[in-house]
C-alpha cells in the first residue's frame, strides 16, 4: 500500500508587494491573501511549486538568498499564508525558525519556556517532566528566573532549539538554526537532529552549509527565481546550485 505524504504543495504561490508596503506591519504582510490586491508592484518569492515529502524523509532545501528558502519553511508550517495552491500537512510542525522570535523580553526564561511549550502543544505533564533536561540543555540553570531581555542572543537560541526539539511533532523544519551558536553547542544540536531522524520524524532543512545538508539530507530541492529546478539526490541538487552560482563570478 502506498504510504500517504507528511508534506504535499500543490501549485504553490505567495505574494509579497514591494516599494512602501515592504515596511508595513508583519502581520500586514503575512495575512494578504490573493484576493485583496497589493498597493504597489508585486513580488512572487515562490510560485508554482509543487512537491510531495513522505514520512522520514531528510530533504534539504538550497538556493541562493532571496530565492524563497525560508518562505517555503513559513508556509509549510502555517505562519504564512499561501495567494496560490496550498500546504497539506498530515502532522504537526516543530518549527526550528527565528528561535528567540517567540520569547517575550519582559518575561523570565522559565515563563517563557511555559509559554512556548504551551502554544505548540506541549502538554503542563510533558514539560514538568522534562523541564530540567530543557534548561541543562540550554545551559541557561543560572538564568532561567531572568528575563528574557538580559539574556545574550546565543542564550536565546539554545533555549529556543531546547524547547521546540522537544515537540513530539512528525515534521521538524529547521531554518539556519545549526549556523547559530559555538562548536560545541551546534555538535548537541547535530546528535538531537539525528536522534529525532533516527526515531522515523520527517525534515526539511534549508542551509548554506554543504556539510549540513549532505550530513542529514537523501533528497534536495533547489530553488532558483522562486521556482523549483531540481527536485532529486540531495547531490545534484547542490551541483545545480553550484553551477548557477559558478555562472555569477566574473571572469
Amino acid at each position: 500500500m502506498h504510504e500517504e505524504p507528511i508534506i504535499e504543495a500543490q501549485n504553490l504561490g505567495v505574494r509579497f508587494a514591494v516599494g512602501r508596503r515592504r515596511k508595513a506591519k508583519l502581520r500586514e504582510m503575512f495575512i494578504h491573501r490573493g484576493n485583496r490586491k497589493p498597493e504597489g508592484e508585486e513580488f512572487w518569492p515562490l510560485r508554482n511549486l509543487s512537491f510531495k515529502i513522505q514520512p522520514g524523509e531528510a530533504v534539504g532545501v538550497i538556493g541562493s538568498n532571496g530565492t524563497g528558502k525560508s518562505t517555503l519553511l513559513r508556509l509549510i508550517a502555517g505562519v504564512l499564508l499561501p495567494d496560490e495552491g496550498r500546504v497539506i500537512r498530515h502532522g504537526k510542525v516543530a518549527p526550528l525558525i527565528a528561535l528567540s522570535a517567540g520569547f517575550s523580553g519582559d518575561l523570565t526564561g522559565r515563563e517563557n519556556v511555559h509559554l512556548v511549550a504551551s502554544l505548540h502543544g506541549m502538554s503542563r505533564q510533558t514539560l514538568k517532566a522534562k523541564f530540567d533536561e530543557i534548561v541543562a540543555f540550554a545551559e541557561v540553570e543560572d538564568h532561567i528566573d531572568t528575563p528574557v531581555r538580559h539574556y545574550s542572543s546565543g542564550m536565546k537560541v539554545r533555549l529556543g532549539f531546547s524547547v521546540i526539539s522537544q515537540l513530539e511533532h512528525p515534521i521538524l523544519l529547521v531554518d539556519e538554526a545549526l549556523a547559530v551558536g559555538d562548536k560545541r553547542f551546534k555538535k548537541k544540536c547535530y546528535k538531537v537532529i539525528r536522534s529525532l531522524l533516527d526515531e522515523g520524524r520527517t525534515l526539511v532543512l534549508v542551509s548554506h552549509s554543504e556539510r549540513d545538508l549532505t550530513r542529514f539530507c537523501t533528497r534536495g530541492l533547489y530553488l532558483n527565481r522562486g521556482e523549483l529546478q531540481v527536485d532529486g539526490s540531495v547531490e545534484d541538487a547542490l551541483a545545480a546550485y553550484q553551477q548557477v552560482e559558478d555562472q555569477k563570478v566574473p571572469v
